[in-house]
């Protein structure tokens, strides 16, 4: 092992051997060429055990998402009723007045009566919406629904001709794309870009597809594109968690060929939900595919979600979970105090951590349990300013060893104020 000759000089990253890139199938994503889409207020909204924020708490997560660089959002379905109308148009004028990067785009089905409160809105707030017109493509949802081919198609190209009348730009958006007959997609996509669709979106609706899917459906998508003349058109991802690989579907849907990749913050949506927006951006930061995006409001906008929806973060959860940096494992601990006292916070950023805390605005956190070591209890007094007295550690560490989880703060300022 080769000793660190000047920790203020090389960075941790030299010290870690990278399996990650070792002939990986690319070499980089689609560096500067892919975007990200936020349906947390639209599509995570339909979670039946969520709240449907105040407005003024939408307004506040839409400034955190433009905050993060997050380049469209999904505002609502202004079709829904009043309400939506009224909070889809609120969105979209804060879009206007405040001078966002972040552009707004409205769902709907394939219906002029959800199409037109789009056009109205346009007018209103001055701004363009992206129509995200959807429809059931897969064999199984037409059995359910008794929809003919003939039918899918005539409705989407009556949906699509009205939004282009109106001046909309058009994304069409297959549901169920993934359990879908390739010929009845050749079909629906041929004639909606025929009718003036600019965008197609690809939806994992319930969560069926696994990487490999998603790299030959892609694959196969691209090549119809280019056959028919259309590589002009916008490909979309979309995807759900049901079978836990929502994440990483995204990760592969940009390395084989989507423009944009769908999400929602804490992955809220339906049933199990959406795919992670926050775990696929920070795996696109790690991978180094961000660019100058700045994500250390990452954590206040998933704070923000989660209070104004009403879904608790897990402790366990990644980067922005209560537990994500702490530990009060002793051996853990006591690497990273020793990279401390180097003063080299990057390595003691990186040492017990796939993931470096100060890039999302979190700091590594050490704390005292039946598990911790003498470095636990003189760390922790030390960051608070107080003596480390052997007696007083020995007592804290007594106090620890003798206690079923990690000791609060509280607690241990009970020993020392016994010990004086």
């Amino acid at each position: 092992m080769t000793a660190r000759p000047d920790p203020s000089q090389t960075p941790a990253t030299d010290y870690i051997y990278d399996w990650n890139t070792v002939e990986r199938r690319a070499p980089v994503v689609l560096k500067g060429r892919f975007e990200l889409h936020d349906e947390t207020l639209r599509d995570g909204l339909q979670n039946p055990s969520v709240i449907d924020p105040a407005i003024a708490d939408k307004l506040e997560i839409l400034h955190l998402l433009d905050e993060v660089g997050v380049d469209t959002c999904d505002v609502g379905l202004p079709g829904a009723g009043p309400r939506a109308f009224e909070d889809v148009l609120r969105l979209c004028r804060e879009m206007v007045d405040g001078k966002l990067s972040t552009r707004p785009t409205c769902a709907g089905r394939t219906l002029v009566a959800d199409i037109k409160p789009m056009a109205d809105v346009t007018q209103k707030a001055g701004i363009p919406i992206e129509v995200m017109t959807f429809i059931g493509s897969s064999p199984i949802r037409a059995l359910a629904e008794d929809w003919s081919v003939e039918l899918v198609r005539k409705r989407s190209v009556d949906a699509i001709s009205f939004a282009v009348k109106e001046g909309l730009p058009v994304n069409y958006v297959t549901e169920d794309t993934t359990r879908s007959d390739p010929r009845v997609l050749y079909e629906l996509f041929k004639s909606a870009i025929e009718a003036g669709a600019t965008r197609l979106t690809l939806c994992d609706t319930v969560g069926h597809v696994t990487p490999d899917g998603v790299k030959n459906l892609l694959t196969w998508t691209r090549n119809l594109l280019k056959a028919i003349g259309a590589e002009h058109v916008g490909l979309d991802w979309h995807g759900h968690n049901d079978r836990g690989l929502a994440v990483v579907n995204s990760i592969w849907a940009i390395e084989h060929g989507a423009d944009r990749v769908h999400g929602a913050i804490l992955g809220v949506g339906e049933r199990v939900g959406n795919a992670s927006l926050d775990q696929i951006i920070v795996n696109l930061k790690l991978i180094g595919e961000l660019g100058d995006r700045d994500v250390t409001r990452l954590g206040a906008l998933c704070d923000k979600v989660s209070k104004s929806l009403g879904v608790p973060i897990p402790i366990n959860y990644p980067v922005v979970g209560r537990d994500a940096f702490r530990t009060g494992t002793g051996v853990h601990a006591s690497a990273i105090i020793k990279a401390l006292e180097k003063g080299d916070k990057d390595l003691a950023d990186r040492v017990y951590s796939g993931v470096p805390a100060g890039a999302f605005g979190r700091e590594q956190e050490i704390e005292i349990g039946p598990m911790s070591g003498a470095s636990n209890v003189q760390f922790w007094l030390k960051y608070r300013g107080l003596a480390s007295k052997p007696e007083l550690v020995g007592a804290i560490l007594a106090e620890a060893k003798k206690s079923d989880r990690t000791l609060s703060d509280e607690e241990i300022r009970v020993v020392v104020a016994r010990l004086g």
